[in-house]
């Protein structure tokens, strides 16, 4: 494993791994792995708040687990569950060949064969490369519930089953929760965490991240990329493109030979940005002349 024993270490090791980050974000990600604390990443959708937790599994060498939030998620399905078809097989084995104690059959139903370990219970478990990564994405997805019930759990680093015990952690893992700030996150859980808002990059910094993420386009086109893409976030649009957005329409452009924008061409994929109907409708055509036009005025 890799070591991060500075600001410096943890910008040049992220780097390493394609992931471009600011001196603030460095910063609170190397206090978060010195301290032992969850990080808690907010900001609009696609500005690289996953991305850090996989650039920081690649760099640091952990195992990354991931916990997708979605609206109903509880405690159960987050932490684990009985593997039931299996266990009615081996009720049914047992009562075939007769004679079952009961006893004993109860307790290899209910022992870690038949368990169902989720990503919960799984980040709490020993790793021979060391803590895992566990990530929390989109946590504002969930309800208030199951945030009490993280708060407990992020406490204390340990899950209770009810037929096991309780499991705990013997290295806490590194924790990172992210929100797309659809709903506010509970204050109790804020104040577990080191908090830091990810915001779009500004022109040079998105310019590098492309250059680290699709190294193939050209300086000139990756300059244009990004400033339609800056400039376009500033319309009246439902939802603004994010870096990931920037990313995959250079990738586009790459695949189609395009080496010069043009409205035509911008036109022709805006599907790669722009994600509803309304908004390539309203950009499409004149307006992207327009944009253009002064994404090109921006760079001159």
């Amino acid at each position: 494993m890799t070591a991060a024993n500075s600001i410096d270490d943890v910008q040049a090791l992220l780097s390493g791994t394609g992931y471009v980050c600011g001196r603030a974000l460095a910063t609170v990600v190397f206090l978060s792995l010195k301290l032992g604390r969850p990080l808690f990443l907010e900001g609009a959708a696609g500005v690289g708040k996953t991305e850090i937790a996989k650039a920081l599994s690649a760099a640091l060498g952990r195992k990354l687990i991931r916990l997708q939030c979605y609206e109903g998620l509880d405690a159960a399905s987050a932490v684990y569950e009985w593997n039931f078809p299996a266990q009615m097989i081996a009720i049914r084995t047992a009562e075939a060949a007769g004679g079952a104690d009961r006893a004993a059959l109860q307790t290899q139903l209910f022992g870690p064969e038949y368990l169902i370990e989720r990503p919960l219970l799984e980040a709490m478990r020993p790793d021979e490369s060391g803590a895992p990564i566990l990530l929390i994405d989109e946590l504002d997805r969930t309800d208030e519930p199951f945030e009490a019930f993280l708060l407990e759990a992020l406490s204390d680093f340990q899950v209770t089953i009810p037929e096991l015990g309780t499991i705990k952690a013997p290295e806490p893992p590194i924790v990172i929760l992210t929100s797309n700030r659809t709903r506010e996150v509970h204050d109790a859980l804020k104040r577990r965490c080191l908090y830091h808002w990810v915001d779009y990059p500004d022109f040079d910094r998105e310019v590098e991240i492309l250059s680290a993420r699709a190294p193939e386009a050209a300086e000139t086109l990756s300059r244009q990329v990004v400033a339609f893409v800056q400039r376009l976030r500033t319309e009246d649009i439902f939802k603004k493109p994010g870096v990931a957005e920037t990313i995959d329409w250079a990738k586009c452009l790459l695949a189609l030979d395009v080496v010069d924008l043009s409205p035509e061409v911008i036109s022709d994929t805006l599907g790669a940005i722009l994600k509803y109907q309304d908004d390539i409708q309203k950009i499409e055509g004149g307006e992207a002349k327009r944009i253009l036009d002064e994404a090109r005025a921006q760079l001159a």
